[in-house]
């Protein structure tokens, strides 16, 4: 996995989590690496699948250390993987790698990000086809982003009549945000504007639910879930969730 005289670092998406969701690639890597990196929860989902790697963790909010951990790991000349559920350069871990390539000796390393298939993809295969048409994506983690940016972000999405969708909808310490993101939301929307949640993406116990906007606060939404929210024309055909691409 090294590319000429360059430890090369591969950065892996693993979807939902399970390999049958896994590209072919990132298969394909994960079963030549030494050694895999990432976060302990996404780790326990690939253990039994490539038991003879190396495994190596940091808790949440270790994401930097996580990093510097992978490289030194490459620079014993084993092939390393970082992984990261979803798409690695979704809300993962690419950028935080690229930019700490940035403070290392240049040429000394080669990253190579290895697409996956992010939760807005995933989750719609689930509800039916809620983004057949523009959509965008938006966490209300306010953890890396101002909560006053996220509205800002929201406000525009609304205005632009997208499909939303939004990652990490609700935590134990951000049990409001969903119901402050539904007020807001409604002073763009119908209350009755179709909504979708995709629980628990290819991991046991997956469900689907529907909804309205006026619903949305009191669905039951948390961190294992995706919210779509419609554009003006999503509708719900034959029991799912669709977005028309417009076609007569």
């Amino acid at each position: 996995m090294s590319e000429g005289n360059k430890n090369t670092i591969y950065i892996v998406g693993i979807g939902p989590g399970g390999k049958e969701s896994m590209t072919i690639e990132a298969d394909n890597v994960l079963k030549s690496a030494d050694v895999i990196v990432g976060y302990e929860t996404y780790l326990a989902l690939v253990k039994d699948t490539y038991p003879n790697a190396e495994y190596i963790s940091t808790p949440m909010r270790k994401e930097r250390e996580r990093c510097i951990l992978a490289y030194e790991a490459a620079k014993t000349g084993r092939s390393v993987a970082m992984i990261c559920s979803g798409d690695a350069g979704i809300y993962g871990m690419a950028s935080l790698m690229y930019e700490e390539l940035g403070n290392r000796d240049e040429g000394e390393f080669e990253l190579r990000v290895i697409a996956g298939v992010t939760a807005a993809i995933s989750g719609a295969a689930i509800l039916g086809a809620p983004i057949g048409h523009d959509f965008c994506v938006i966490s209300l983690s306010d953890l890396l982003t101002p909560w006053e940016v996220i509205i800002k972000r929201l406000r525009a999405a609304a205005e632009g009549d997208f499909v939303i969708v939004l990652y990490n909808p609700s935590s134990h310490k951000r049990t409001d945000y969903l119901n402050k993101v539904t007020g807001l939301l409604s002073e763009y929307m119908e209350p009755d504007r179709i909504c979708g949640i995709a629980n628990l993406i290819g991991r046991e116990g997956q469900n689907r639910k529907f909804c309205k906007l006026s619903e949305l606060k009191d669905a039951g939404a948390d961190m294992f879930s995706t919210v779509f929210i419609g554009s003006s024309t999503t509708k719900i055909i034959n029991g799912n969730m669709v977005t028309p691409r417009g076609y007569k």
